[in-house]
Order: C-alpha cells, then structure tokens, then sequence
C-alpha cells in the first residue's frame, strides 16, 4: 500500500474533507489492485475494507457523523439520487487515472441499521484480455478448450461460483473466435468488457428484455457465436439448445460445483437428457486460488502424509504433463511474506480447472440416468483433470499452496 496515499486518506478524514476522503479510497484501491471496496457503517464507526486476490481486508475507519456526507457524495459521483434512502440503487461512474487507464465503478446501496452500506466493483477497461495459457489453462484442460473452439456449433458452459473469473473465461475463447468472417453477439448484465468486432448488448430484466427475450432476438440477428452472461431458468436453456441445434456456437455461464454437476443441474431445470447430449460440447469448472508472492517464495520438503495425500489424488491423474515419477521426490513452495506482498505471503490469482468433454461414451451414461459420480469416473479414465487434480499439480509447480488447494477444492477430495 501506498503509504503516502495512505496519509493523505487519513488526514482528510481527520479534516472531514469527504471528497478527499473517497477520492483517496478509490486511488488506493486501484493501486493495490482491489476489486470491491466495502464502505460499512457500524454504530460509532464506519470501516472500509478491500477486496484484493479474492480476501477481504480492513484498511481503515471513519467516524459515523460523516457517514452521510460520504454517501452522498458517491451517489452524486455515481448518479444515484442522494434523497432515496430507504431501498437498494445501483450505479456506476467512471475514473481516468493518471496513467490514463478508463476505470468502471460498479456501484451498490443497501440500507442498513446504522446507515447505508456501499459496495464498489472496479473494473479495468483497459485491460487486456488474457489467453487461456495467462489464465492458468494448461494441458489437458487447455488442449480441450483449443478443441471446442474449432466446434462450430454446440453449447459450451462455463461453471464456478460468483467471482471465479467466468466472464474473464468465456472472453478469452471470444477472443480467439473473433474473425472478420464470424458474427458475434453477446448478452450481458452488465457488459464487462468491450471488444472490437463483437455485437454486445446489456440485458434490463426490469422492461422484461432478459437472456431468454434476448436469446430469441439474437437469432433472428444471423448469429454465428452468441455469447450469454448466465443460464438462469428453463427458458433460456431450452433457447440455447434450440440455437445450439440449428448451427451456432453459444457459450454461458452457469452455477454448479462442478463440470458434471452441470447435467444433473440441467436435468432438473427440466430439461430432457436427449437434448443434453445432443447441444452440449464441453463444460469447464473453474475455482481461483492466490499465486505465491514471487518475491518472497521457498521451496519446502513436505511431509510424508502429505506425500502419501498427494500420491492417493493423482493416481487416477491422466494429466498430459504429469508423470507419477514427479512424485517420488518433489518440493512444495509457499510465501514467507515481504514488503511486496505486504507480508501475505500471496500476490495475484490464477485458475484451477476441470473440462468434461461429451463424447459418444458419457452421452450413453447420460441417457442411461447413471450417477454423477459414474459420470464423473468415465470423464477422469478419459482424461479429464478434476478441480483438484490440477489444483495439486499446480502446487507441485510451486504456483500456489498447498493450503490454498485445500481450501478451494477441499470437497473435491
């Protein structure tokens, strides 16, 4: 943290200057690469937490008589009315910074019993869209994503929960889809990010254009790819297999624990299981987990139970870049923390993965009602790695802990 920055914030507390005040906790936030900024009144105060590789921190407190004076002034930056406080608002501003970068703040109120809560999303408009390799995307995974984007028709899901970088996913396979030849249109709530070539549009359930209404417009938009932002109900489902029935591509999102949670999921939104295996081309479930501080990292010997552990999860690991023999002899990293990772031991995030294909074998045990779990062990014994899989594999390459595994994809186990 920015320890000059961090002065100025309290002096202007201190000085009850309330647009210096969240002028400074924007600043801050942005560089210490937050992604929610949580501004919450107690009864005496109000504390200010951040966000930052998926953690919550508190950073700092205000006295509650300004409260008022600090939620005005963000819903006047954010174009809310600052005389509604009895129910919800959302809004959103955007920020140039000095660097030139466009910032979007996604804005939320909630009354609550000593005042009201804010909650700011910021995104990076300027930032550029990583590749599936930059996400964490490697071997198996990565040679079954490569694979459903050559698919020209077909529905490919993507599953995790709330802030597992879903959007950041899909967009990564647009970005390798989009081809002067292609058309391309997306529907989203809200539009994350923007890119040249594509048709986005940003759904409002409030006058009743929502994914389904909007899935049914964009097929009459000659569509080659349609891109949406979630699969919510029946309706937007049975549309998506429609589309995906008659020739195009179309990726979502869903909420599932895991790849093949998704049929079951599906199924009882339902929907009949001939029309899931005929659509569905792949489905990817994802976690993300804190990276290891690059600067303060060691290697460590781990103990023999954790060796033991290890040897038990990847032994039906059918990964392309594991050998067993890596397990006869491996170190695990961590973070001793450091002034670069203000002592957390962790700096930045990256992916954890499993990808279920639909091939011919998992389509007859689909149909023939089998188990999750059935479905789940013919997906691994054709080489699918599961969220731990790769999450283990990934400790092994000193990208992430062992605790961080552990506590992400634990229930995997």
């Amino acid at each position: 943290m920015n320890n000059e920055e961090f002065k100025k914030l309290q002096e202007a507390i201190l000085a009850g200057n309330v647009p210096e005040m969240a002028k400074g906790i924007i600043v801050i936030a942005l560089e210490s690469g937050t992604s929610d900024i949580h501004i919450e009144p107690a009864k005496h105060t109000v504390r200010i937490r951040f966000r930052v590789d998926g953690m919550l921190r508190e950073i700092i407190e205000y006295p509650s008589h300004i409260h008022s004076a600090m939620t005005a002034r963000i819903k006047i930056m954010s174009q809310l009315r600052i005389d509604e406080q009895r129910k919800p608002q959302d809004g959103r501003l955007n920020m140039v910074t000095e660097d030139r970068r466009t910032i979007e703040l996604r804005v939320s109120t909630l009354p609550t019993i000593h005042g009201e809560k804010i909650c700011m999303r910021l995104q990076d408009k300027n930032k550029s869209i990583p590749a599936f390799t930059d996400l964490g995307i490697v071997g198996n995974n990565l040679d079954r994503m490569n694979q459903m984007i050559k698919h020209p028709n077909g529905i490919n899901l993507v599953t995790g929960p709330t802030g597992s970088g879903k959007t950041t996913t899909l967009y990564s396979a647009l970005y390798d889809l989009n081809k002067p030849e292609v058309n391309i249109m997306t529907l989203e709530d809200p539009v994350e990010y923007e890119m040249p070539g594509l048709s986005q549009s940003q759904v409002k359930p409030d006058i009743h254009y929502d994914f389904a209404s909007g899935l049914k417009t964009a097929l009459r938009q000659d569509p080659d790819i349609i891109m949406v932002g979630e699969i919510r109900d029946q309706e937007t489902i049975e549309v998506a297999i429609k589309a995906a029935l008659t020739g195009h591509m179309v990726l979502s999102t869903i909420h599932t624990n895991s790849a093949v949670g998704t049929i079951t999921r599906i199924l009882d939104m339902g929907i009949k299981p001939f029309k899931i295996t005929s659509s569905m081309r792949t489905v990817q479930a994802q976690r993300l987990v804190r990276r290891i501080c690059p600067y303060c990292k060691e290697e460590y010997k781990p103990e023999l139970k954790v060796v033991e552990d290890f040897k038990n999860v990847l032994k039906r690991c059918k990964d392309r870049e594991f050998n067993p023999n890596m397990l006869d002899n491996f170190t695990l990293t961590r973070g001793k923390g450091c002034e670069k990772c203000e002592n957390l031991g962790y700096k930045g995030r990256l992916g954890i993965y499993e990808v279920m294909t639909m091939d011919r074998d998992i389509e007859k045990l689909v149909l023939s009602g089998a188990l999750e779990a059935e479905i789940e062990d013919a997906c691994i014994e054709k080489g699918m790695v599961t969220l731990l899989h790769d999450g283990y594999l990934k400790a092994m390459r000193g990208l992430t802990s062992l605790e961080e595994i552990m506590k992400i994809a634990s229930g995997e186990h």
